[in-house]
């Protein structure tokens, strides 16, 4: 179009924005606010995204943790509340008879969740009660322990029943020379009456995680023997494979557990559990339908302020309608004036819209730089999609030429004589 690219129609343009500042002013808000409600949410979302990712890290997200507890209802000769136990046994039960688990990680813990007091710990006059647990290597691989210092118990611990321990960091700071990052590797801690080596020292993110830095990981093979648990486990951590149906896994190892220790298949108490990858799945279903929402409520917002546009357009073309009476009687094709018209709605659509995408960006930066030393509240790196951007102001580029084309026809419909004879 050969009218871009005269110097006389973007003059004609400024003038006409200039001539009606606060008018030109009121109109371009309306898209603006749309486009920075599109970046400023569709940013805000993805930075609850990554924050939750970020809290998440390291964790199989499609994991289950179950345990035993009492049965509700009496079947095949037993009464209700009765005790029923995980065994070591089971493991490998329900990896033949599950084919949807990828591993399981059994445990034995004392302090922490389970209800019973921690263990005492001392190291050179220096007392503490902590939670102690006892673990296999995998089970790194299903709560992935952020390391500071050496190593995590490997399976050579566990076959070896060695006196070996992992510690938090807030044991390591009661025990050790925190201030000048004392190496704990290869020293001793006291766990009842017992010497431990440490081999790892681990740090909780705060504000996130199923553990705490004040709990210290042994062997569970050790750990069995130090507490005479034979082969009674309290709890397994169950991950389903990548494809699997995780609710679908939860539910058939409860069913194999319960035909195992004769429990009612509608008793509902007899084992307990926390299904990480159906909450992960809630989780993660709100969070994209945060982002539906801020792209409904953009568009919406953008349209409207389109429509204004329009109308503000409308008002213009009569206004000028002397203006374009001269311009048609000087010889001014139909077309040329359409395409003015057309013209000015996309230079205030796309002006509004480069505003509001660039105040939608300075809360974005803003935001990141408030939120970035922080794990408080799962937030981190806003950003938004630039494809999505630069889709949002072609629609609205079209939305403009297409809403632009009713103040554009009834321009060009202005007949010359009665524009002329126009007060």
């Amino acid at each position: 179009m050969n009218i871009l690219f005269k110097k006389d129609t973007w003059q004609e343009i400024y003038y006409s924005l200039r001539n009606n500042k606060l008018r030109t002013f009121l109109t371009m808000i309306g898209v603006g606010w749309g486009m920075f409600l599109y970046v400023s949410l569709l940013g805000a979302a993805k930075g609850m995204e990554n924050g939750f990712d970020k809290l998440f890290s390291g964790f199989a997200t499609n994991s289950i943790f179950l345990w035993a507890q009492k049965t509700s209802i009496p079947y095949d000769g037993f009464p209700k509340g009765r005790e029923v136990h995980l065994k070591l046994s089971d493991m490998d039960m329900l990896k033949r008879k599950v084919n949807a688990i990828d591993y399981i990680s059994p445990q034995n813990a004392r302090g922490s969740f389970t209800g019973t007091p921690g263990e005492s710990m001392s190291r050179n006059g220096k007392n503490g009660t902590y939670s102690l647990t006892g673990d296999y290597s995998v089970g790194n691989k299903i709560s992935e322990k952020k390391l500071i210092f050496g190593r995590y118990i490997n399976d050579a611990d566990v076959m070896g029943n060695k006196n070996v321990v992992v510690i938090g960091e807030e044991i390591y700071k009661n025990f050790f020379d925190a201030k000048k990052k004392e190496n704990p590797v290869g020293k001793q801690v006291n766990i009842k009456g017992i010497f431990f080596n440490v081999i790892g020292v681990f740090r909780v993110k705060k504000g996130g995680g199923f553990e705490n830095d004040q709990t210290a990981f042994i062997p569970l093979s050790t750990y069995t023997k130090m507490y005479n648990a034979g082969e009674q486990i309290d709890m397994f951590a169950i991950v389903s494979k990548p494809n699997a149906n995780v609710n679908g896994v939860e539910e058939n190892v409860k069913q194999v557990l319960k035909t195992k220790n004769k429990v009612s298949p509608e008793d509902t108490n007899a084992f307990g559990s926390f299904n990480l990858g159906k909450e992960f799945k809630k989780l993660t279903g709100f969070l994209t339908g945060m982002q539906l929402l801020t792209i409904i409520v953009g568009t919406l917002t953008i349209l409207a302020g389109v429509i204004a546009i329009s109308n503000i357009l409308l008002i213009t073309v009569k206004e000028r309608t002397k203006e374009i009476g001269i311009r048609r009687a000087l010889g001014a094709k139909p077309a040329e004036v359409r395409n003015q018209i057309l013209l000015e709605s996309v230079v205030i659509t796309l002006s509004s819209g480069i505003l509001g995408f660039m105040c939608g960006i300075f809360v974005l930066i803003i935001l990141n730089a408030l939120t970035q030393n922080q794990d408080q509240f799962p937030f981190y790196n806003p950003t938004v999609n630039y494809g999505n951007v630069f889709g949002a102001m072609a629609v609205m580029v079209v939305l403009g030429l297409i809403i632009g084309m009713i103040p554009a026809q009834r321009a060009v419909k202005i007949r010359p004589i009665e524009a002329l004879r126009s007060e």
